[in-house]
């Protein structure tokens, strides 16, 4: 097949490309998360993107959405079914327990990374998608989930997201609370098993609690009306769902007790919460997570209290974008265009890039490559978004200076001698 009659391969639906105007914003938004899980004493674990199928069979639950429909499952060449990663916790779960992290100890850890599921892909939401996860094991008390929600707020905060963002909290209870109350929960959809839609119907006998998170329009009334998890609550947790809401007042941070939050997942128990937005239209949730103190002993370790949570980055870069909250600084760019005005100058100019790099490291410098005329030259400079053109030439090299030409404001060029040029761009170039 000739090159020209090739058939282009395009990227597969709902795993996109993130571009270099995009990768600033995320930059950003990953910084900020870097630099806070570091005040606050996480530390970071990175983990497989293909684990066993079994690992989220077991740990989501096999009748979740997750696991029936949207996990991207094969076969390896030795027969062993394995699966992308849908979602960051089941994996940190078995790292922690391989490796020895769990036995008479506390771990405060976070991770960053893509994740897949096979879903209908929208604005904000892919196929191959990336979460920043915390997750704590080892602490029974309600102060380690008010750390993590704090943690959580202080993110906002620092991104200016705080007043764009609602807390809404659960507590699921134990799970032997939660599954007397499921028996009734059970029994009173199915009073009203002629107001259920088709998914519903579905989740009846696989994942009933979930029925209560349907927006189904058609159901509010009947959903309204059910019987309330947290009436059925255990004395200990409903004692630990009141000091957290007392360590969360205590803190001033808001939040709205939400009976029908519950997550999607098998294995959460007592604490669950969700942060919401409205400003990218419909409501959506831009970070959730929970208590799961019984996962580490599902997957065959021993009894451990856990809780984190998780964030999608693209929801939470395209919210920066939305609102403006990116600043202009981390949008990228250079600082300095260096510029041979011909080939003559290249080797010159060469070194030079290389010992302003080592004099001043923070300073963003590009070097211009590849010839041309001097015309082609300068637009290139211009084309950079740099500031400030250094200019390189037979004269500047003989008279052992440099012509500053700035680009964006009118001002006179001047002349710099190449011993003083390291201290002038220091002081035009503000980080």
């Amino acid at each position: 097949m000739s090159k020209s009659t090739a058939k282009k391969i395009q990227a597969i639906r709902g795993m996109n490309d993130l571009l270099p105007s995009d990768s600033p914003r995320w930059q950003f938004f990953e910084t900020t998360v870097r630099q806070l899980m570091h005040r606050y004493g996480f530390d970071e674990i990175r983990t497989p993107i293909v684990e066993q199928t079994a690992l989220f069979a077991r740990s989501i639950g096999e009748v979740t959405d997750i696991v029936e429909k949207e996990m991207y499952t094969f076969d390896d060449r030795n027969g062993d079914s394995l699966t992308l990663r849908p979602e960051g916790t089941a994996s940190c779960v078995r790292a922690a327990m391989e490796n020895g992290l769990l036995y008479n100890q506390t771990q405060r850890l976070w991770y960053q990374g893509p994740m897949f599921r096979h879903e209908r892909p929208q604005k904000g939401r892919y196929r191959q998608f990336h979460q920043v996860g915390v997750e704590t094991y080892g602490f029974e008390g309600p102060d380690i989930d008010a750390e993590v929600i704090l943690l959580s707020a202080r993110l906002w905060r620092e991104l200016g997201l705080l007043e764009h963002v609602t807390l809404e909290l659960n507590s699921l209870g134990s799970t032997e609370a939660r599954a007397a109350y499921r028996e009734k929960l059970v029994a009173y959809f199915e009073q009203h098993h002629d107001v259920l839609d088709e998914d519903s119907k579905r989740r009846l006998t696989s994942n009933p609690l979930r029925i209560l998170d349907s927006k189904n329009p058609a159901m509010a009334e009947m959903l309204n009306a059910a019987p309330q998890l947290m009436d059925h609550l255990d004395n200990e947790s409903k004692e630990h769902f009141e000091q957290l809401k007392a360590m969360l007042d205590a803190a001033n941070i808001a939040y709205v007790v939400n009976p029908r939050l519950v997550r999607g997942l098998d294995y959460y128990c007592r604490t669950v919460f969700e942060w919401t937005t409205t400003a990218l239209g419909s409501q959506g949730t831009v970070c959730a997570g929970g208590r799961y103190d019984g996962l580490v002993e599902q997957l065959g370790g021993k009894p451990t209290p856990a809780v984190g949570f998780a964030m999608g980055i693209e929801r939470l870069v395209l919210l920066l974008e939305t609102l403006n909250l990116v600043p202009d600084a981390a949008l990228g760019g250079c600082d300095v265009y260096l510029l041979p005005m011909d080939d003559n100058a290249t080797v010159a100019a060469l070194t030079l890039a290389e010992q302003l790099r080592s004099e001043l490291p923070a300073l963003r410098l590009q070097l211009h490559c590849g010839g041309g005329s001097f015309k082609s030259r300068m637009k290139k400079a211009d084309k950079s978004s740099a500031p400030i053109a250094v200019l390189l030439g037979e004269d500047e090299m003989a008279a052992n200076v440099v012509t500053l030409k700035f680009l964006r404001e009118a001002r006179e060029q001047q002349r710099v001698a190449r011993d003083e040029l390291a201290a002038t761009l220091g002081e035009l170039v503000s980080h």
